[in-house]
């Protein structure tokens, strides 16, 4: 079986490279590495990789993730998908662990990111350093080792996750009506589920999640996170990213409630600037 990894990137070449040193690191290596450049400047240039890379352009000047991702499946020749955010550098055992994973069960399967500070992986690093200064998710729990079944599909993240290729194309990929930022992935685990392709939380060797200026809530994407709610909502009757509208709707950004989401204003420079955690 083949694996290929398969990461997103616009203008952070400094986490390319640090995802690129943990998959040189790695005991088993991925078959291939497929990056997709949407519209970086600098443009996206790698060389003397240990393992066969390929790099994809999308002139696009907006995020749109779910056609990137689609383009990186697209692109890819392996047996079996690892999806890794530009951020996330993975662990020695990840590719190795989750392709015997990928083996053994025919699901959509996460792994577990565990979040750095700002001054961690800028420089060297070793990864028992790298695992001591950093800390899990608080809203998922992963097993110490083997898989655990999930069932609330609002809990699939794309950050790092597996997918057997064929079952990949049988889902369509990701929907990509849903333009730049927010809920494709939700969609996309929630198809999985419809498709009775299973969610599992794989324990054991994860991923490390680089440091970086971000916003909260995600303002810069506010236009993009209503749009994508919106036709959410419409797909399935829920809501999804809740944690985000309500502090839209806390700001008077938009008008909210179980049946209507409604813009009332964009949000101001200022608000903007308040929101930016460094």
């Amino acid at each position: 079986m083949s694996i290929s990894v398969l990461t997103l990137v616009r203008n952070r070449a400094d986490h390319l490279a640090q995802l690129i040193e943990g998959l040189r690191r790695s005991d088993c290596r991925p078959d291939e590495l497929i990056i997709v450049d949407m519209n970086s400047e600098p443009a996206v240039a790698v060389r003397d990789l240990p393992f066969v890379s390929r790099i994809i352009r999308l002139p696009s000047k907006v995020l749109q993730l779910a056609a990137a991702r689609n383009a990186a499946a697209a692109a890819a020749t392996g047996d079996q998908l690892l999806f890794l955010d530009v951020d996330c550098i993975a662990m020695r055992g990840l590719v190795a662990t989750m392709t015997a994973n990928l083996i053994e069960h025919d699901a959509l399967i996460c792994a577990e990111v565990r979040y750095l500070g700002p001054a961690d992986a800028r420089a060297d690093w070793e990864e028992a350093d790298l695992l001591k200064h950093s800390g899990g998710h608080p809203a998922r729990r992963f097993p110490a080792a083997g898989v655990r079944e999930i069932d609330n599909p609002g809990l699939f993240w794309s950050l790092v996750f597996g997918i057997r290729r064929a079952r990949f194309d049988a889902l369509g990929g990701f929907d990509e009506r849903f333009q730049g930022y927010g809920a494709e992935d939700t969609d996309f685990g929630f198809r999985a589920r419809d498709a009775q392709l299973p969610l599992l939380f794989m324990g054991g060797p994860g991923a490390f999640h680089q440091h970086h200026a971000s916003f909260d809530p995600p303002l810069q994407h506010f236009q993009d996170i209503v749009r994508n709610a919106q036709l959410f909502h419409e797909k399935w009757g829920i809501w999804p990213m809740e944690g985000w509208l309500g502090a839209f709707a806390k700001r008077g950004l938009v008008e909210w409630n179980h049946a209507c989401l409604m813009v009332k204003r964009r949000p101001s420079e200022d608000e903007l600037r308040a929101a930016m955690v460094e």
